[in-house]
């Protein structure tokens, strides 16, 4: 039919509605299919969770089994191939299988494993509880294997499940598992024995197919070829006549080139066949009878003009020589299974195709001759034969061919009364020739390919083969593109997006639908783009879906362990070993992007607050050490004034000094060192204890506590001078302490200043009423005083609404001699 025609036919909506895991799919072939999630309480869901599926009964299986065989030709049977020389592998076969073994049948092409695997699935019948499950392995992936060896043994109509019920459902099955021609090995062979422990599997295999895992538990059994005799006795049956001596002699050099394989031997004797239908009688032949009045045969084939036997070389390739003898149709019908990659079209199709209303019977003389072997429910060319074809030029007009095909098959597959499963037993021939008309094909062969993968791609679906939906899909969104049909391309992104959502591939599922939205807004197509979207809501909302649940799935992180690398913020919780959290709010520690290389490292370990802490510390340090050089040469002068304030001796109302015993050494303030969690000053709680503090009628009396700055210092009401915290009723205290340490005042800039050096312990000094003060001496160098004046060097401070000035000298010291102390 010209795709003209089809185009202008109304396209029949037919719905079909599936359920895929936990989600109900509506194919629809003319908008685009919808899916939603399966509605609460639905029973036909196959989720995780769900009720079991029924198994079928044992007429269910033999009814599926023998759909799942290639009909019987049309024409007059051909002698039967017979099973020779297998007994003891047949047997061995069968017992292994009966002891629950898997076992790995490996033999060349043509050498007779699919014959002998239908013998072992036959006495095998009984041994398992779900009976022999015969599956094709051609083109096969192992998740697709366990979806039809699910659809085989559970009656799920319309039922796809999902990974997670699937893996469940198959492990329950015990049945002896056939599959032939298989083409993996490896790990996906491991993945499929694994998934159905209850299983014993027989899996025929060629050499080239590579080998499995050493912890593979597969029994490995070769295949041989036949006996020079074995192959002898093969012939003759396949002739029907014994062989004469030039016929053996030629069958004994055939035999030792093919290595025993009996497809060669079933060649061969078609081949014998078709050289004995070519003999005729020569002109002095005598067809009188004998004196016994029977005919003497051999005086008639000794008289006759026999044809020579094939070359040794048309022997080891005799495909071309045999389809020379064979009718037009049959010939036909081979060049369509070479444009096809050697898939044989069904033989309903074949009158359509080839133009011959009698070319169906040309399956049977193609099967005759050993040109075809079943695969499935279906035939393709034996193994070798592709290839012999192709180099004798069958393989000629491939293009022409494929467009005939394929617009043959997008009509077909279209007609309502085609049921999914016979779009999906020809499946292979139809993506082949679709594939074909987008890479060799123009602009309008990439038109036929869009308008059959519109007609296929629903029923694959349907039928739930997915894999041969995904694939047309792709080669018709291929080809609308080359095509330049918009609306077909963004109908094909439409269902790859749906398809990948029933698959759970989310983000692909996203770009699809993005992309089909995006061009169905631009041709305005309404309906369209409403199908989309709600697509796209549900891949949303699974989206969400996931990342909720893997986030309950993620363990807290162990208490001192650092956050996850993934996360641009870490929240750090006060704990053992970790930084104490400030009272108000906590610490958020951000980090914008990872650094590289050994950089990386530094700026992980010196990051946030314990960068902070640690330049903090390193800055009290300094000023420690500095404070105890400064220290160390003030208590060296010898000839310094009674009133000259130092750390050896405490200042005193009178202007009298106070002896201290002893000098402590150069340590630090105690206000002035990080805590041992690495934190600085500004996150340190206030003193609970006030010092006490002398007034004016020389009580002792705890004085208030105030915090200036972000850290804690207590005043009796004097002034605090070069950030070094003074607390006196009376009198005046440096921010050094000798034994002990006390808290510090803060300067007009609010960061900790701690003294430089410590003497003695704090001695009582006198103020002007003769009260007992505590009273301590520091020295700090270069800061800013509030209260008093600082120069350079060393800064006293007085309390109780004095002044301080100090002269700088020529070692920069600040002179106090003119300090005074008011009375009280």
């Amino acid at each position: 039919m010209a795709p003209e025609l089809a185009q202008k036919a109304p396209a029949p909506v037919r719905t079909v509605q599936l359920v895929a895991g936990d989600l109900l799919l509506t194919v629809n072939p003319l908008d685009g299919s919808e899916i939603e999630p399966c509605p609460p309480g639905d029973q036909t869901s196959l989720s995780a969770g769900s009720h079991r599926a029924p198994r079928r009964s044992d007429t269910a299986r033999e009814e599926q089994r023998h759909a799942a065989q290639p009909p019987e030709p049309a024409g007059p049977p051909a002698p039967a191939v017979p099973l020779l020389e297998r007994d003891e592998p047949r047997e061995r076969l069968v017992r292994l299988l009966g002891r629950g073994r898997s076992v790995r049948l490996t033999g060349p092409a043509g050498s007779g494993r699919s014959t002998l695997i239908d013998q072992v699935a036959e006495d095998c019948a009984n041994l398992a509880p779900d009976g022999v499950v015969r599956l094709s392995g051609h083109g096969r992936t192992p998740t697709e294997l366990l979806h039809e060896l699910f659809a085989a043994v559970h009656d799920a109509p319309l039922r796809r499940p999902d990974r997670t019920r699937l893996l469940e459902l198959v492990r329950e099955i015990g049945a002896v598992v056939v599959i032939d021609d298989l083409e993996f090995g490896g790990s996906a062979l491991d993945e499929l024995l694994d998934a159905t422990p209850e299983c014993a599997f027989l899996v025929a295999v060629t050499p080239e197919v590579p080998a499995p895992s050493a912890e593979s538990e597969l029994e490995e059994v070769f295949l041989p070829g036949l006996g020079r005799g074995t192959a002898l006795e093969l012939l003759e049956r396949m002739v029907e006549r014994p062989l004469t001596d030039e016929e053996a002699n030629w069958a004994g050099d055939l035999w030792f080139e093919s290595e025993g394989r009996p497809l060669r031997f079933v060649q061969a004797g078609a081949l014998l066949r078709q050289r004995d239908a070519q003999r005729a009688p020569g002109p002095d032949v005598d067809d009188t009878d004998g004196e016994d009045g029977v005919s003497d045969d051999d005086n008639v084939f000794a008289a006759v003009h026999p044809t020579p036997l094939p070359g040794l070389g048309d022997a080891a390739a005799p495909a071309p020589l045999l389809a020379s003898r064979l009718s037009e149709s049959a010939r036909e019908t081979l060049r369509f299974a070479v444009a096809l990659g050697g898939e044989v079209p069904h033989q309903a199709h074949l009158p359509a195709l080839v133009g011959d209303t009698h070319a169906d019977a040309a399956i049977g003389e193609l099967k005759h001759c050993g040109l075809l072997t079943p695969v499935g429910p279906r035939y393709r060319l034996a193994a070798g034969v592709f290839a012999q074809l192709e180099a004798a030029g069958y393989a000629e007009g491939a293009v022409d061919r494929a467009r005939t095909a394929a617009q043959h098959y997008a009509w077909w597959a279209a007609h309502p009364s085609v049921v999914p499963d016979r779009v999906v037993a020809e499946a292979d021939a139809i993506l082949v020739s679709m594939t074909l008309l987008v890479q060799q094909g123009g602009e309008a062969d990439a038109a036929t390919a869009v308008l059959a993968a519109r007609s296929a791609s629903p029923a694959f679906a349907a039928g739930l083969h997915w894999t041969a939906w995904e694939r047309s899909l792709r080669a018709g969104q291929e080809a609308a593109r080359i095509a330049g049909e918009i609306a077909q391309e963004a109908y094909f992104h439409h269902e790859l997006g749906v398809l990948a959502l029933c698959s759970g591939s989310l983000e692909r599922a996203r770009a699809e639908l993005e992309a089909s939205i995006a061009l169905r807004g631009a041709l305005a197509d309404k309906s369209g783009t409403v199908a989309g979207r709600r697509a796209l809501a549900l891949v949303s909302d699974r989206a969400r879906s996931a990342a909720h649940t893997a986030d309950e799935e993620t363990p807290e992180p162990r208490e001192g362990a650092s956050a996850s690398p993934n996360r641009s913020v870490a929240l750090l919780k006060p704990g053992k070993g970790q930084l104490p959290a400030p009272s108000a709010e906590t610490l958020v520690t951000h980090r914008d992007q990872a650094p590289s290389g050994a950089a990386a490292g530094r700026r992980t370990i010196l990051s946030g607050a314990r960068r902070n802490a640690l330049a903090a510390g390193a800055g009290a340090l300094l000023v420690a050490v500095l404070g105890t050089a400064v220290t160390l040469t003030a208590a060296s002068d010898g000839d310094q004034p009674a009133n000259r304030v130092t750390n050896e001796q405490p200042a005193t109302g009178d202007g009298t000094d106070a002896t201290i015993e002893g000098l402590i050494g150069d340590q630090p303030a105690g206000d002035a060192t990080p805590s041992p969690s690495g934190t600085d000053d500004a996150a340190q709680p206030a003193d609970p204890e006030p010092s006490p503090e002398t007034g004016a009628g020389g009580g002792a009396s705890p004085g208030p506590t105030s915090t200036r700055g972000g850290e804690p210092s207590s005043s009796g009401g004097g002034t605090t001078s070069g950030g070094v915290g003074s607390t006196s009723g009376g009198g005046h205290t440096s921010g050094g302490t000798s034994g002990s340490p006390s808290p510090s005042a803060t300067g007009g800039s609010g960061s900790p200043s701690p003294s430089g050096s410590t003497s003695g312990s704090p001695s009582p000094s006198t103020g002007g009423s003769g009260s007992p003060s505590p009273s301590t001496a520091g020295t700090t160098s270069g800061s800013q005083s509030t209260g008093g004046v600082t120069t350079g060097g060393t800064t006293a401070g007085t309390a109780d609404g004095g002044s301080a000035s100090g002269d700088t000298g020529s070692d920069g010291v600040a002179d106090a001699d003119s300090a005074e102390t008011p009375a009280a």
